[in-house]
């Protein structure tokens, strides 16, 4: 069991389950925030949580709204209260995962770079993979240093999913702005 994982087994204070169009998530929350939203069977998925399953918590509510918006193209950024348990590097290298625009990618390599410490793409891979919070967390953005899709704890299919969403949504906002400068 990862840090992560088990901080959340001990901090979690509500869990549910939701559907989405790329398989059920799981998602969980401390008395601070949002801690976890993991599809099920995805890598690094913390299993059973000792938490109570509430549906009509209002933080795991307001959640799943904001993720059928993300899902229907109403939204592309989220304004959640995040309680990310990890280490210090697993947190700063999140915190950089937040600054990536919907519809662009970085690679690990520039994560590294961006955090001073160039030669640490591998750990920062490593980081990106133990996210606890998929989607709002966009890891699916990260790529390899060529562009070419890399391992995501979610699968393959889901990140190509995700990353195709975006990108549509990003190139009908390019067409709208650029017939309303004409």
């Amino acid at each position: 069991m990862t840090y992560a994982t088990e901080s959340i087994h001990r901090h979690c204070t509500a869990q549910c389950r939701i559907d989405s169009p790329l398989g059920t998530m799981l998602l969980a929350r401390t008395g601070t925030g949002l801690a976890g939203a993991w599809f099920e069977s995805q890598k690094h998925h913390p299993d059973a949580i000792d938490a109570p399953e509430r549906g009509d918590d209002p933080l795991l509510r307001e959640t799943a709204r904001q993720l059928r918006a993300y899902f229907a193209g109403e939204i592309d950024e989220f304004a959640l209260p995040l309680d990310l348990q990890g280490t210090a590097f697993q947190r700063d290298v999140w915190q950089q995962l937040l600054r990536i625009e919907a519809g662009a990618t970085t690679s690990y390599g520039a994560i590294a770079r961006t955090l001073g410490v160039p030669a640490a793409s591998r750990a920062v891979g490593s980081a990106v993979g133990r996210n606890p919070v998929s989607i709002i967390v966009p890891c699916h953005r990260v790529v390899g240093s060529s562009g070419s899709l890399t391992g995501y704890a979610g699968g393959l299919d889901r990140k190509t999913s995700l990353l195709r969403i975006e990108a549509e949504r990003s190139r009908r906002r390019r067409g709208v702005a650029e017939l309303e400068l004409h």
